[in-house]
């Protein structure tokens, strides 16, 4: 099974739906099965002329209002790095997929970069996940034939290379399937970077009381793991992947002010990559254990998501919503 565009043998978004109730169920149910993207072959499209990709815009401060969300999927394994446009999203998702490896889903409300990527294929868990952006755009590469019909029917607007191939293009100096990026602004025409809005979990303010002194933490999975160590000069959780420092392309260090560690359920999935590797699905609606890393301290908490279209409640053990710290925010996803 073969990664495949979003106009490779399935229906594209300009596709009318069939009957009033699938739409209206598309629209008001949860994604609760269990597909996933392959990714054996390079993304399909007819991307634009080779260059180097541009350095990012500055981190974003938080802002929330109404307007769009751009959500891209980018890849995460060492031929990737260093990716571009990572600091200027407001939130990032990091998630296991085949094989143990990680892949990482940038959420942008506040500001756009010139260009992001590499982007990669979507996951089935990406739909339930962005439910509580209300009909966010999603950039990918494409994804696996199966779960094609699902983006369809999700209330969000997908973008791939064979979509939008004026807004993709291969970067000089990496291979296929490492090199395509996206320039956001060709996406994000029917709103200026600034208005979107962020779920309601996503508080920012002073920090809670009490806390343990954390000078690092780190998250395992098979084949990859990501350490934040605390760096008091810079009032930030320093990134590292793999046991390597985090950068971005212009030599900057990935900096987030707060790292969510959210412990989910994490199941297998029917499907699978052309090596025979089953996809994790993670599951994000539901509860949990969580702790919030900001200010060089750990604070346990609880995660609540009723609904897939709720936002994710973060709250210490005082009864009380856990604030993040002012910028950027990493959740990480861990098997509980």
């Amino acid at each position: 099974m073969a990664t495949v565009g979003m106009r490779q043998g399935a229906p594209t978004r300009r596709t009318v739906l069939t009957g009033a109730a699938a739409l209206a169920a598309a629209l008001t149910a949860g994604c609760t099965r269990h597909g996933t993207a392959d990714d054996g072959r390079a993304p399909h499209g007819s991307p634009a002329p080779h260059g180097t990709p541009a350095p990012s815009a500055p981190a974003p401060s938080g802002r929330t209002a109404a307007g769009p969300v751009l959500a891209v999927k980018i890849d995460n394994v060492a031929a990737a790095r260093p990716q571009t446009g990572l600091d200027a999203a407001d939130v990032v998702y990091a998630e296991q997929v085949e094989g143990g490896l990680s892949r990482l889903m940038a959420v942008y409300a506040s500001t756009l970069p010139e260009v992001v990527g590499p982007v990669r294929s979507a996951r089935e868990s990406d739909l339930e996940l962005l439910r509580q952006f209300g009909r966010p755009t999603l950039a990918f590469s494409g994804a696996q034939r199966k779960l094609l019909p699902l983006i369809e029917r999700a209330p969000l607007r997908p973008e791939t290379p064979d979509d939008a191939p004026g807004a993709y293009y291969r970067g000089g100096g990496r291979p296929a399937p490492h090199n395509l990026y996206l320039r956001p602004a060709r996406l994000m025409t029917d709103g200026a970077p600034g208005r979107a809005a962020l779920p309601a979990g996503f508080r920012h303010g002073p920090a809670p009381a009490g806390g343990t002194v954390t000078a690092a933490r780190t998250v395992r999975y098979p084949s990859a793991r990501f350490t934040f160590t605390w760096s008091a000069g810079r009032h930030r959780w320093l990134v590292s992947m793999d046991g390597t420092p985090a950068r971005t392309a212009a030599g900057k260090r990935l900096a987030p002010a707060t790292v969510v560690v959210q412990y989910v359920r994490v199941t297998t999935s029917r499907y699978h990559d052309v090596l025979g590797n089953h996809t994790p699905y993670t599951r994000t609606v539901g509860s949990g254990r969580a702790e919030v890393l900001r200010d060089g301290r750990s604070f346990e908490a609880t995660w609540d998501r009723p609904a897939a279209t709720d936002g994710t409640a973060f709250t210490g053990t005082d009864g009380r919503p856990v604030d993040f710290a002012d910028g950027q925010v990493w959740v990480v996803f861990a098997a509980a």
